[in-house]
Formats: structure tokens, C-alpha cells, sequence
């Protein structure tokens, strides 16, 4: 396959998953297919993230400008967000005459991060320190106003989900968390079928929050914590985020890209600059550290480069459909419905071709859709029940129905199935 080939925005086309057109600038209409596959992932990242001990939390979208400002983001990405009045918003009176309340005119910021709403969930009560580390995450829908010429298909949009994630905790649980947040990447990114990965510790920016003591003391607890996590990272001067240094995974794709997603952050500025405590052993109110981190990134984005390392064929357990259960006559339609409905109630998601077509247009035409199983079922199929599967690479088989369905179930299961509540 050419580059052109493999590039997601071609792919999206030709496997019907999503567009984006003039009227939505850097915005994404996901089709059926599409949308398949991005819960797929989205419920995988779900069981990842509550096994390894986050509740997952939903936070607004729209909130006052005060917030971002007493964060620091508005001074740093004020000029990519969205801000707006509520005069704006109409919340006046019909006419135009009287505000509704008292709140008109303030200034309101369509969330470019989650990391402030984080903060203020636990903020809503007095923490003890044996409640440490709090743990949440979130899908959470962000809007930045990127400029036009950057925008790159799914790759760079200005909106988008992050699979975002906070801990609240002490200083002495940052090795630890920083170790748990490692073997998470390490486990999705194998599951995912990336082969490895490369760290970069980030240091400060020239234009950041908190004084030089407070990054000295972030920096070294980062930079020992992904040592003791087994890392070894190479180290990017001034590119850590205002609020502190963080880890940057950086994939390899099937054609050596390289793909920075993963972050881990360490924070001890918004903490303090958003009035987060909790009250130590000694019965005194203290601030928490708070790590950020994201596994995938951009939902959007990784889902382009998912789509582009696997040139469209995604494993069976990612495929918008797993089978194709195409009939061989139409005197099989019948036998295929059941085939369907057994599918279907073992949780594989199939797709039915019982046009008039010959089995072999079928097969081009499931190739065409890169599903990688397809299921025909012919007049021997239906006397004797059973089912007969090919492969994408070509291999055959012909099994009992219940048996050949069970084998499916097997193969189209996430690598999540097998973990413990």
C-alpha cells in the first residue's frame, strides 16, 4: 500500500467511518462504523482505567472565565479558547431588556481541559489523608479554536475527547503512582499492537506557574519516579507543561513514526492556586500533589493513528464488525438469520450480506470493509448446522455452529475480558 493509502482521512472515506466538512471546521461527523469503533475503545480504556483503580467522573463543558483565570490557563491558552457572554448565549430578556439574573455579562470558556473540573469535584469536601490517592477519570470533550492551516484530519481537530485522569495524593505516593500509571501504558499500548515506546522527561517552560524551588522538587520526584518505574527517558528542556514537568510516551508506528501520546504530569501549582487540601495525620490542612495523565491523548487522534498503523485492518476485537455472514443462495437466507441471531447473542457484532450476489463478490466486498472474518453458510452448512469461516489470512475452517460460534466469541473478545473486576 502506498502512504496515500494508509493515511486515516482515505480510510475514513473508504470505510465509510466518519467526514468533516466546511461547516464544522476541525469538527468530526462519525458514521455508524465510526462510531463502532470509537466506543469499542472508549469502553476499553473504561475497564483499563477502572481496574487500575480510577471512578470515572463527567464534568461541564461551559464554566466561568474566572476559573481558567485563577488556574493560569487562561493566560497561557486563552487566545485557542472558546469564550463567550451570557448576553451571548441570549440569556437575556426577550427584547433585550433586563438581564434574566444577576449573572449577565460574565464571561463564560468552552473547556480546553478537564484538569480545573477535576479539581473541583474534590474539592466539594473535607479530605482525610486516609482517602489518598483519589483517583478520577474522564472522557472528557474539549474545544480548542486551533488555526486552520494545522488542521489535520482526525489528527489535529478543535474538538475533541481526551481520556483524561487525575490522582490526588501525597508526595510519598508519587513513585508508586507514576509505577501503576507505566504498567497501564505498557498493557494497552501491547494491546493495541504497538511495540514499544519512548520516554522524554519535559522540564519547565519559560513561561510557567510556581517558583524555581517547587520545580526542583517536582522535577527529581518525576525524573525518580520513572526510574524506579524501570524507565529510561531522554530529557526536553522547557517543554513541560506551566503547572510542571511530565512524561512523554512516545510510540512507534508500523512504518517507524513516531507518535508522542501518553503524558504523565506532575503538579504542586494547581493545587494550591485552586485551594485543594486535605487534612493530614496530624490533623492539619495540607495540599495534595496532582498527577496528570492521559493514556491514549486525543480519542480522535489516536484513533487516526490506529487506523493508519494497521492500514485499515484492525484486530478482530476493534473492528467496527468481526464477521461478514454472507449466504451462498438465497435458499440459505433463512439459516443465515439464525447464524445472525447466535452471532448477535454472544456479543459479536456482525454484519448480514444475503444479497444475489456470488460468494466470491462477497468476499472482495468484506475485504473492501476490512472486516476480518467472514462466515459463509451454503446448503451443506444448513443440513448439517454447521458454518464455514475464512479468514483474512486465508485459513478455513468448518465447525458446528455452536461450536464455531464459541470459537468466534473467543476470538472478537477484548483483552479486557480476562481481567478482574
Amino acid at each position: 500500500m502506498t502512504v496515500n493509502d494508509i493515511d486515516h482521512r482515505v480510510l475514513g472515506n473508504k470505510l465509510d467511518l466518519f467526514h468533516q466538512q466546511e461547516e464544522g471546521p476541525g469538527m468530526v461527523f462519525w458514521h455508524p462504523r465510526g462510531w463502532e469503533l470509537y466506543r469499542v475503545l472508549e469502553d476499553y480504556i473504561r475497564a483499563r482505567m477502572r481496574r487500575a483503580g480510577f471512578r470515572e467522573i463527567r464534568t461541564p463543558q461551559l464554566l466561568a472565565r474566572s476559573l481558567w483565570e485563577k488556574s493560569g490557563h487562561w493566560e497561557k491558552f486563552g487566545a485557542a479558547m472558546y469564550s463567550v457572554s451570557d448576553a451571548e448565549q441570549g440569556l437575556l430578556e426577550q427584547g433585550g431588556a433586563e438581564p434574566r439574573d444577576a449573572e449577565q455579562g460574565r464571561a463564560l470558556c468552552l473547556k480546553p481541559m478537564s484538569c480545573p473540573c477535576h479539581v473541583q469535584v474534590f474539592n466539594q469536601r473535607v479530605r482525610s489523608y486516609r482517602e489518598l490517592p483519589v483517583r478520577y477519570s474522564e472522557f472528557g470533550a474539549c474545544h480548542r479554536d486551533e488555526p486552520s492551516g494545522s488542521l489535520e484530519g482526525l489528527k489535529r481537530t478543535r474538538a475533541f475527547v481526551q481520556d483524561d485522569a487525575h490522582v490526588f495524593c501525597t508526595e510519598a505516593h508519587i513513585e508508586a503512582e507514576v509505577g501503576r500509571f507505566c504498567s497501564l501504558l505498557r498493557a494497552v499500548y501491547a494491546d493495541l499492537d504497538f511495540p514499544g515506546f519512548k520516554v522524554a522527561l519535559a522540564t519547565r517552560p519559560a513561561m510557567r506557574a510556581g517558583n524555581d524551588q517547587t520545580w526542583d522538587r517536582a522535577e527529581e520526584a518525576l525524573a525518580n519516579a520513572a526510574r524506579a518505574a524501570g524507565l529510561e527517558f531522554d530529557v526536553l528542556e522547557g517543554e513541560g507543561a506551566f503547572y510542571g514537568p511530565k512524561l512523554e510516551f512516545h510510540l512507534t508506528d508500523n512504518r517507524e513514526r513516531s507518535w508522542q501520546c501518553g503524558t504523565i504530569q506532575l503538579d504542586f501549582v494547581l493545587p494550591e492556586r485552586l485551594d485543594a487540601e486535605f487534612v493530614n495525620e496530624r490533623n492539619e490542612r495540607e495540599r495534595p500533589v496532582m498527577i496528570h495523565h492521559v493514556v491514549l491523548g486525543s480519542m480522535e487522534r489516536f484513533i487516526a493513528m490506529l487506523l493508519e498503523h494497521h492500514e485499515g485492518w484492525l484486530p478482530v476485537w476493534l473492528a467496527p464488525e468481526q464477521v461478514v455472514v454472507a449466504t451462498i443462495s438465497d435458499a440459505n437466507a433463512v439459516y443465515a438469520q439464525e447464524v445472525m441471531q447466535a452471532l448477535e447473542e454472544a456479543g459479536i457484532r456482525a454484519l448480514l450480506d444475503s444479497g444475489p450476489e456470488r460468494l466470491e463478490k462477497k468476499i472482495v466486498d468484506a475485504r473492501e470493509k476490512q472486516v476480518p472474518i467472514l462466515v459463509a453458510v451454503g446448503s451443506r452448512d444448513e443440513r448439517d448446522r454447521t458454518i464455514s469461516i475464512r479468514l483474512r489470512d486465508g485459513q478455513q475452517s468448518t465447525l458446528a455452529l455452536a461450536e464455531g460460534v464459541e470459537h468466534l466469541r473467543l476470538a472478537a473478545l477484548p483483552p479486557t475480558s480476562q481481567l478482574k473486576p
